[in-house]
């Protein structure tokens, strides 16, 4: 029998997370998959380790990123899905079955992003689809907040790569991950695009995959991470976004750069930030930008309501979260 899905696992010096990673592939109850690591040139073993336990997998010689891996998986896989997994994960044994069928569930389709939960605070939220504002900003819908509030599945603006399944031919049509991200927001990049050529984005939460988080760049702020985050939301916008949206969206942008710039000096990476704003004004134009099409004006008004109610989910969520913060502040 044929299977469906490929489990592309993108690894770079991750040993520590590849045995639990696999045994919980192991568990599946749904078997209609095939595994494949990508390696990203790790030098602490992986290699090793995944050679004597006979995976199937690429070895890069050097580190091409998330995006690079992961377009190597993507083209190697024969499946009309494939499954994007972190390294540090752990599926819940339903995982593969409820990703595949919710993306069986219509043609319009294009990924389906699961119910990532925090490994070591598993009452918590991780991610419950990515989604994106007119400040921006893009966020984690459902971060930090209890997981029964994430029950319902729903249209979400993308998903997040770190465990979500995609239909393979649809990359064909609009485009593989944008290798010029290397990592961070290239999620959201492909998932914009799918919207601009009208397919769907949703959430599952019937698949649950319990995720450790920032398991390669090893901390949640850092100066590369915050770098690279900034020069890639320049790319985000300039790439996907009309010139006449861009124009409309200049106020609000720029609003949100400038908070987003007083957050990172508060923290201490002000100049990380601002050298990779510079960066992505600067290399912008070499990348590739989404030719308008008139056919498609639709999906772009429906896609700035989104950006629009995007923003007010998030000022929603933060404000829960903070207070949720607070009241656990008190009871302690």
């Amino acid at each position: 029998m044929e299977h469906k899905v490929t489990i592309v696992i993108p690894n770079y010096n991750g040993l520590k997370f590849m045995e639990p990673c696999m045994a919980a592939l192991e568990r599946q109850r749904c078997r209609n998959f095939d595994i494949l690591v990508v390696d990203n040139g790790s030098t602490d073993g992986s290699v090793q380790w995944l050679e004597s336990h006979g995976i199937p997998s690429i070895y890069l010689k050097e580190n091409t990123g998330f995006s690079g891996a992961v377009n190597v998986g993507i083209r190697e896989a024969k499946t009309p899905y494939v499954i994007l997994l972190n390294n540090d994960t752990e599926a819940d044994p339903d995982y593969v079955g409820e990703l595949v069928r919710a993306i069986e569930r219509s043609p319009k389709i294009f990924s389906v992003s699961s119910r990532m939960v925090q490994m070591h605070r598993k009452e918590l939220m991780d991610d419950a689809g990515d989604m994106y504002s007119v400040l921006g900003w893009a966020y984690q819908r459902g971060v930090g907040q209890p997981t029964e509030r994430y029950g319902r599945s729903c249209s979400v603006f993308a998903a997040c790569a770190g465990a979500a399944i995609y239909r393979r031919s649809v990359f064909d049509e609009i485009g593989y991950f944008d290798e010029k991200h290397f990592a961070y927001l290239e999620d959201i990049d492909v998932g914009y695009r799918a919207r601009i050529f009208g397919y769907r984005n949703v959430y599952c939460p019937s698949a649950v995959v319990y995720h450790v988080g920032s398991g390669t760049s090893g901390s949640k702020y850092n100066s590369f991470k915050v770098r690279l985050a900034a020069r890639n939301n320049v790319y985000l916008n300039y790439k996907n976004m009309p010139f006449l949206q861009l124009l409309l969206n200049l106020i609000p942008i720029a609003v949100g750069t400038g908070l987003k710039y007083q957050f990172f000096r508060r923290i201490g990476f002000a100049k990380d930030y601002a050298d990779g704003l510079k960066e992505g004004i600067r290399t912008a134009r070499t990348c590739r930008k989404v030719r308008f099409s008139p056919s498609r004006l639709m999906n772009y008004i429906v896609i700035e309501a989104e950006l629009i109610a995007g923003t007010f989910l998030y000022v929603y969520e933060f404000s829960r979260r903070k207070l949720g913060n607070r009241k656990a502040c008190r009871r302690n």
